[in-house]
């Protein structure tokens, strides 16, 4: 069993709370139902939406992820969803684990981009 804990917006370090914004940014603009980012090794942030076409279905954060890899990152240092979703799923956390490693933190916020839980991909 993986531990969680809960965690206000206002507790997170500042590279944080921009993948948290950027990642609630990019879940109103494009008006989907989540939004994700991810921080490489080298602090580069990666964003994206859900992808919902008739041949690809991608999460938010597999989206992101997937970005990140084809940008030439080695490894992530954290990753953020802004979702109505009480945990972040299994597949999202096996895209963070495969790049970023078992301990590599996954934010989750609502909407309103207040964070609800932290929990490590692995």
């Amino acid at each position: 069993m993986t531990e969680s804990t809960d965690l206000q917006s206002t507790d997170l370090g500042p590279e944080d709370r921009k993948i948290v914004t950027l990642a609630r940014s990019a879940r109103a603009r494009n008006g989907v139902p989540e939004g994700a980012a991810v921080r490489d090794e080298t602090g580069r942030t990666y964003v994206a939406g859900t992808v919902q076409l008739e041949s690809l279905k991608l999460s938010a954060l597999q989206t992101a992820v997937a970005m990140a890899v084809a940008s030439g990152a080695t490894s992530l240092e954290a990753a953020a969803i802004v979702s109505e979703a009480a945990a972040p799923s299994d597949a999202d956390r096996a895209a963070v684990r495969d790049l970023g490693g078992p301990a590599t933190p996954v934010l989750l916020a609502g909407p309103d981009g207040a964070v609800r839980l932290t929990i490590p991909a692995g």
